[in-house]
């Protein structure tokens, strides 16, 4: 069974950093295109940033210049690094990658448990 396990989230004080980690874990056959998302209370889940297996990535407007997303292929694990953070990034961060499990295929979405990102003024 594929899985996407987080880590790394907390409580920063604005302009400090943290660092997300997800790993997916299970018999996987190939990894296309992983990401972070995130979702502040009443509000809708929206795209952090991206990166596809190319390696290319794609922030959204709000974290450009301050977030970086990378990933490790050996690892199945995407990372964000979060710096110069916000009080209004706090949110519920949660990763997401669509993964080709073996002896299938086709790729599904999967998505992590959540990780609580906290930045306070």
């Amino acid at each position: 069974q594929v899985q996407l396990v987080e880590s790394g989230g907390g409580l920063v004080q604005a302009g400090g950093s943290l660092r997300l980690s997800c790993a997916a874990s299970g018999s996987i056959f190939s990894i296309n295109t992983m990401g972070w998302y995130r979702q502040a209370p009443g509000k809708q889940r929206e795209l952090v940033a991206a990166i596809p297996s190319s390696g290319v990535t794609n922030y959204a407007g709000s974290v450009k210049g301050r977030f970086t997303i990378s990933r490790d292929n050996a690892k199945n694990t995407v990372y964000l690094q979060m710096n110069s953070l916000k009080p209004e990034d706090t949110a519920v961060y949660y990763c997401n990658a669509g993964i080709r499990p073996s002896g299938t295929y086709s790729y599904s979405s999967y998505w992590g448990q959540g990780t609580q990102v906290t930045v306070s003024s």
